[in-house]
This record gives structure tokens, C-alpha cells and sequence, in this order.
């Protein structure tokens, strides 16, 4: 399998309000970014975005190492709480409707494709990449209010 970095990040200009994702994808030191938006969104569903866009964008199973600021995001994998949506059937241990279902369900059909790895980094902490996510994310957010 290929071995390919991911960075992603999400933005919203009010939660809801106008959004942007950012992804960037690393792969033998070629960097490819992408980024995308929606007039009326959350933060989380542009955190998830930017990470199904980036998964998406590849065209074989690759081994990834995805890099986040998002707990949201990060915590679900690594803490087993997206396997444990699925078995209680998308539902949160409070028995609760997990929130942006159809967006996780995409998820887990990506990275059972792929394997992958979520690595939470500390956002607006100098991290190369999660600042150059966070620009493209919050670029597209702006670019709403034109």
C-alpha cells in the first residue's frame, strides 16, 4: 500500500453559519491541497468533510496517517465510539441520535477501504500543515459572505 499523509481541517464563520474544509495531502513529498464549503453548516461537519474529501481523493487503498485538530473527529476513532455508534445502531451510549450520521457512515466505509491512522495535533499551535488546512478551510467560509 501506498503510504500517504493526510491534514485536514474545518471551519465555520458562526456554528452554523458559512463553512470551509481544508485538506492536504502528502505523498512521496508531492503535496496536493483541496478545499470546499457550504453556505450553511457546523464546524463538525466540516471538520468530517475535510477528511472524507482527502480520503476520497485517492484512487487505490492507502495506508494513511491522518493529521487533526478535531477531537471531534480524532476521539471518535481512536476512543471506539464510531464502532460503538454502528453496534447500538448510530446511536450514542445515552442512546441519543449521533449527530451528522451520514457523514460518520461515509467515514467508516473510507477507512474500511483504507488504513488509517488519526493523529490529534493541537490547532492555532504552529503546526505547518494545520495552519495551511485552517487557511484553505477558512478561505472558503469567507468566500460565502462575497
Amino acid at each position: 500500500m501506498k503510504k500517504v499523509e493526510l491534514y485536514t481541517d474545518g471551519a465555520c464563520r458562526g456554528n452554523p453559519g458559512a463553512g470551509g474544509w481544508g485538506a492536504i495531502l502528502v505523498f512521496k513529498g508531492k503535496e496536493k491541497e483541496l478545499s470546499g464549503g457550504e453556505p450553511q453548516t457546523t464546524n463538525n461537519r466540516m471538520e468530517l468533510m475535510a477528511a472524507i474529501a482527502g480520503m476520497e481523493a485517492l484512487k487505490e487503498p492507502c495506508e494513511i496517517v491522518l493529521t487533526s485538530d478535531s477531537k471531534y473527529l480524532t476521539d471518535a476513532i481512536n476512543k471506539g465510539w464510531l464502532e460503538s455508534w454502528k453496534k447500538n445502531g448510530w446511536r450514542k451510549s445515552d442512546k441519543s441520535a449521533v449527530l451528522n450520521v451520514e457523514l460518520w457512515q461515509r467515514i467508516d466505509e473510507l477507512i474500511s477501504v483504507h488504513r488509517v491512522s488519526f493523529v490529534w495535533v493541537q490547532g492555532h499551535a504552529g503546526h505547518p500543515y494545520n495552519e495551511r488546512c485552517d487557511a484553505l478551510a477558512t478561505a472558503f467560509a469567507d468566500s460565502f459572505k462575497k
